[in-house]
């Protein structure tokens, strides 16, 4: 039975008391060779209580839950990161390795599908570049099709932690291991079926490396509205793998100009070499671009409308740099966009001669600007909102009210969503994040606006979120501000960093009023980064130079974290009055429940907190720290 209290959106497809209780599989075993079920923590993010979370439409299921012929992979007990480690990449530190041919992953459907995602890692060509190779898909014993699985976009090269010191060049350690690949299956296949992901005889690669795969009852393509007009009255064409820009750009500019009421983008794979903006007569260069304003993009589904780029972001001309790259759109003001996919083909953040993968959606944002189940995967950042005030002055609009939702942003270089440039009064809700190379999530307070006084991010909510496996930095991330909040997410496997940070490192304008972090559910979070010389807790205040007050975390609960479950780090700055309340942490594998650094200064007051299977003690501070902690654990 699934346990009344488990999100509705993801299960494993195995009994959970076994998902609870599992313990490590033999190195090549099946899973029916699993230890007897014993009493255990919850051990996944599939475990995550009722409210937390996004409602996701598909169900996960992890490669090494079902029954499997092949080489378990497991992460090290301090999930090292950085060194070629797929255990510590791997959701839930564990998938599933396929050498042989007839190795496979073999699982059973808890719901009708027509669709597959494979999270998986193969082979980087000799000289980096990626190769291309393909994994068999079986329903219920017969074969279905090929699944077409390309390393282009991973393995990333260097022992540095500096983002832009990587390389696609092989050398030594290696990161940033897997991909994705997706497919819409010619038929639905009922709840029950029996589907292998299996190693044929003409499957290439030298090895496969399965982690998770979501299955998922995809809908038809949605209708035209009668408002909207098509693309294709533009002259694009679906399908042919020519550059449909000019279609799609001369469409969103007659929406703007008042000549449509909406643009649509039909069913449909759609080629687009180049940003979508406003002309700009001045033509101020491509560091001060102007974004759509007052437009409306729709299309039929994120599964049957796509976007996506041949050319990699520094290969192609006209407007290319870090915060723009050659696809998506740039947004100004009361712009609607819902139901795409924006399939990007940047490599790399920054490294090879300041090669950048390109941004989703970037802009001002502005006010009305709402973003509904849009897919962006294989950019530098999905999405940035916001920009410079000295970035054409008389054009400075931060976000304000901005809205996006049901978003999905997979497989990034750096950030996911990041808030910045006084963003106020903005969401994220109901939306999933996996492998992201910087935050998931974050409101960056910067000090690049038109009034430092007033232009300050403030009231924005990271609500209901699935945040997994970012392969750099953190799952939500508050940078400075006032009245931002952080609620019932789940957050899961970060490979070096916390899955919440509050901290004052980049500069921000200041903390203060209230910060909220409050029914958010996290796992395996934390780890070790800049040359594993610091240990971050699943969750990290860190007041690098400014305090950070006004601190509530609730309602929260923590399992399994690499180091400290909660950690005040040592900085310049204080942590004064932190209220931690209704919070359990269990597990803290090689670390504290609560720590405060030596250099750490300020105060926590604990309530009704329960803290369990700390390997370091429950409440430490550390000898010569100035942070005084009240109250203790239950019991």
């Amino acid at each position: 039975m699934i346990h009344k209290h488990l999100r509705r959106a993801l299960f494993t497809g195995v009994p959970v008391a076994a998902l609870l209780a599992a313990g490590p599989l033999p190195a090549t075993a099946t899973a029916a060779d699993r230890p007897s079920p014993g009493e255990r923590a919850p051990s996944s993010v599939q475990d995550v209580q009722e409210g937390r979370g996004a409602a996701l439409p598909y169900v996960e299921y992890e490669a090494e839950s079902g029954t499997y012929k092949g080489t378990l992979l497991e992460a090290d007990a301090k999930r090292t990161f950085g060194h070629t480690n797929f255990g510590s990449e791997s959701s839930g530190r564990k998938s599933v390795r396929l050498d042989a041919t007839g190795d496979h992953v073999e699982f059973t459907s808890t719901a009708a599908t027509n669709s597959i995602v494979v999270r998986n890692s193969i082979p980087d060509a000799p000289g980096g570049g990626g190769i291309d190779a393909t994994l068999s898909l079986y329903a219920d014993g017969k074969f279905v099709q090929k699944l077409d699985l390309s390393s282009k976009h991973s393995w990333l090269y260097g022992n540095t932690d500096d983002p832009e010191g990587l390389t696609n060049t092989p050398r030594g350690d290696a990161r940033r291991l897997f991909d994705e690949s997706h497919a819409l299956l010619a038929s639905s296949y009922p709840k029950g079926t029996k589907f292998r992901l299996q190693r044929d005889g003409g499957d290439s690669a030298s090895f496969y490396i399965v982690d998770l795969i979501d299955l998922e009852q995809v809908a038809p393509p949605a209708q035209k509205p009668a408002e909207c007009t098509s693309i294709t009255e533009y002259g694009a064409v679906p399908d042919d793998g020519k550059d449909d820009t000019k279609a799609l750009q001369d469409a969103v500019t007659a929406d703007q100009n008042g000549t449509i009421a909406c643009v649509w983008i039909p069913a449909g794979r759609w080629r687009q070499e180049q940003k979508i903006l406003t002309d700009d007569p001045l033509d101020r260069g491509q560091y001060n671009q102007v974004g759509i304003r007052d437009v409306t993009v729709r299309g039929a589904g994120m599964w049957h409308s796509q976007l996506y780029t041949t050319t990699e972001p520094q290969h192609a001309g006209g407007i290319n740099h870090p915060h723009e790259g050659n696809f998506g759109f740039d947004v100004d003001h009361n712009v609607k966009i819902s139901d795409i996919a924006i399939l990007g083909s940047g490599r790399i953040r920054g490294g090879d001669g300041g090669a950048e993968g390109g941004v989703g959606l970037n802009g001002r944002f502005g006010r009305g600007t709402e973003i509904s189940r849009v897919w962006i995967e294989h950019a530098n950042v999905g999405v940035w909102v916001g920009r410079d005030y000295d970035n054409i002055p008389a054009l400075w609009g931060p976000g304000d009210g901005v809205r996006f939702s049901g978003m999905r942003v997979r497989d990034t270089y750096a950030d996911g969503i990041n808030f910045t440039n006084g963003t106020r009064n903005s969401t994220v809700t109901d939306s999933s994040f996996r492998t992201t190379g910087d935050d998931a999530l974050a409101v960056w307070a910067n000090r690049y606006v038109k009034d430092p006084a007033q232009d300050i991010g403030h009231d924005n909510a990271f609500v209901n979120n699935t945040i997994q496996l970012p392969w750099r930095a953190n799952g939500i991330a508050v940078y400075g501000g006032y009245g931002n909040r952080i609620e019932n997410n789940a957050i899961a496997d970060t490979a070096n960093y916390p899955g919440i940070m509050l901290a004052t490192d980049h500069d921000p304008l200041p903390f203060s009023g209230r910060t909220l972090i409050s029914g958010n559910e996290l796992f395996r979070c934390g780890g070790a980064f800049w040359g594993e010389a610091q240990e971050f807790g699943a969750i990290t205040l860190f007041a690098a130079g400014r305090d950070i007050p006004g601190v509530t975390i609730q309602d929260t609960d923590i399992h399994d974290s690499t180091y400290d479950g909660t950690q005040f780090k040592s900085g310049g700055g204080a942590v004064p009055d932190v209220a931690i309340t209704d919070v359990t942490i269990d597990r803290s594998n090689n670390g504290s429940g609560i720590l405060a650094h030596g250099g750490a200064r300020g105060s926590a007051t604990l309530s009704r907190v329960t803290i369990t299977g700390s390997a370091e003690g429950d409440v430490v501070v550390e000898p010569g720290s100035q942070f005084r902690i009240t109250g203790g654990p239950a019991g």
